[in-house]
């Protein structure tokens, strides 16, 4: 039997909330585990109150979502193992880094500072809140066909719709600017000690059908680690998009995940 004394914290990304690992919530539960599922600062509300007024979050940050996610860390008991998609999964790297966590994580992660190419669906994403600066205090939900694009390329339109009429909210811009700017700030919040021996186990997971992290991203991530003495491992689904959470087949995804996490959890030595 799997040591379930390591309670889950698991980290949404940019246009979702917590609501989206509802499935994930309850796999998780039912197996005996302790998961706290928390969404960024202020965006703890209904998906109705996001949309009717996403102006509290509009200036919300990296190094802010960072330390409310690690203000709950620091209160468990034991330290958990961290799961986090999208943006969540750069948050889950950062924690890492930190000293928190006993394993984490990083499905389809946001860019950390030092990946220095974005493929054509990465930018095409991002390119509506980036062509305007003055998005970089809004916060700015995607519309149903830029959100079809972004997480349900594999879906008919009418079924993403239904996703996006579920989960889909505002997400702060400035997230996107932070992240896009990195690489010209020598103090950049998405800045992780890439070289940190003393870090807990991290998985990264890509889809191969993702068009926000694109396989080639998420890789990339993985190689900034190859200095590291640190249990680092990489692992692509070839048919999962970047709605993966949701997506037909998510249990395996959600249960190697977990396994993965259990198995590694406060394991030091070699393993890229």
């Amino acid at each position: 039997m799997p040591d379930k004394s390591n309670p889950i914290v698991l980290i949404h990304g940019l246009w979702m909330t917590s609501l989206c690992w509802e499935g994930w919530i309850k796999r998780f539960t039912a197996n005996g585990y302790r998961v706290i599922a928390k969404s960024w600062p202020g965006m703890d509300v209904t998906i109705e109150e996001l949309r009717r007024d996403p102006s509290p979050i509009a200036s919300l940050g990296i190094t802010e979502i960072v330390a409310h996610y690690e203000t709950i860390i620091r209160e468990l008991d034991s330290p958990p193992l961290i799961i986090g998609h999208s943006f969540g999964g750069l948050i889950t790297q950062i924690l890492l880094d930190r000293g928190l966590g006993a394993s984490g994580v990083a499905i389809a992660p946001a860019p950390v500072k030092g990946i220095l190419f974005l493929p054509f669906s990465t930018l095409r994403v991002s390119f509506p809140a980036l062509s305007n600066p003055a998005n970089n205090h809004r916060a700015v939900p995607l519309t149903p066909e830029q959100f079809h694009y972004a997480f349900t390329n594999n879906l008919s339109e009418e079924e993403s719709l239904a996703v996006y009429e579920r989960y889909a909210v505002a997400g702060p811009d400035h997230v996107l600017f932070q992240a896009a700017l990195a690489n010209f700030n020598p103090h950049a919040a998405t800045t992780v000690d890439f070289q940190n021996d003393e870090r807990a186990p991290l998985l990264l997971i890509s889809g191969g059908k993702d068009h926000v992290s694109p396989a080639s991203v998420v890789e990339s991530n993985f190689r900034l680690y190859e200095k590291s003495s640190a249990i680092t491992e990489y692992k692509e689904f070839p048919e999962r998009t970047h709605y993966t959470l949701g997506q037909d087949g998510w249990e395996e995804l959600a249960d190697y995940a977990l396994n993965w996490a259990v198995k590694h959890a406060s394991e030091k030595g070699i393993e890229q």
